[in-house]
């Protein structure tokens, strides 16, 4: 099975990734989870990422691109994989797809997760994460109960940059301007699906499953 989820920041398309990702036996691909892989290990592509992630821009497709393409490379992603948060525009469906024929590969469904302009903010900007061992948290619904610190490792948990309401603000009117187009290339291609992410995690996966059951009709 080969999917991509679509969804604005915080509308948890990464959560219900990994819960798909361990029923069906296939990988996730975060690009989120790629770039700041790159900005930690301080690569040229990691670097360049930087400067937009912290600005809450989106990072240029030559650099989100060219990480995705090593990824399907690996034998590992042949069977199936979950492409989460990407692509974001046409320029990269249209480049995924040129990937994905290299390879005699196609996408099976894309799922469109839909949450309110003012939950993802209260999403966002509550959430916590440990610049250790990457786990994540939210002050309001999911805190460490450990405090300030990480219940994992101990670490001092930190808002990453791009969670700042600044941030947010520009991060979701950057992925509106981009959405709608995406949305319909999605759609003529008759692999498009919509879901209400609003719900409660477990309630979302249960919807998630039922739609990747059904026949894609739309």
């Amino acid at each position: 099975m080969r999917l991509v989820f679509l969804g604005a920041p915080g509308v948890g398309k990464g959560t219900q990734a990994d819960k798909a990702a361990v029923q069906y036996r296939i990988r996730k691909i975060s690009t989120g989870d790629l770039l700041r892989e790159a900005v930690r290990n301080q690569t040229p592509l990691g670097l360049e990422a930087k400067e937009h992630m912290d600005q809450g821009r989106l990072v240029p497709d030559s650099v989100v691109i060219g990480l995705v393409r090593e990824k399907l490379a690996d034998p590992l992603y042949v069977n199936g994989f979950i492409l989460d948060g990407f692509p974001r525009t046409v320029p990269q469906a249209e480049a995924l797809a040129k990937v994905l024929d290299e390879r005699s590969l196609q996408l099976d469904r894309v799922i469109n997760f839909m949450v309110s302009r003012s939950e993802i903010v209260k999403r966002l900007s509550g959430r916590r994460s440990c610049p250790k061992c990457q786990a994540t948290y939210h002050v309001e619904f999911a805190p460490s109960k450990s405090g300030s610190l990480c219940g994992r490792c101990g670490e001092t948990l930190v808002q990453r940059s791009d969670d700042r309401p600044e941030a947010i603000e520009t991060r979701l009117r950057v992925y509106e301007e981009q959405t709608a187009p995406l949305i319909d290339f999605y759609e003529k291609k008759r692999l498009l699906s919509h879901l209400n992410g609003a719900e409660t995690v477990d309630t979302v996966y249960r919807n998630l499953v039922k739609a990747l059951a059904a026949p894609q009709t739309a």
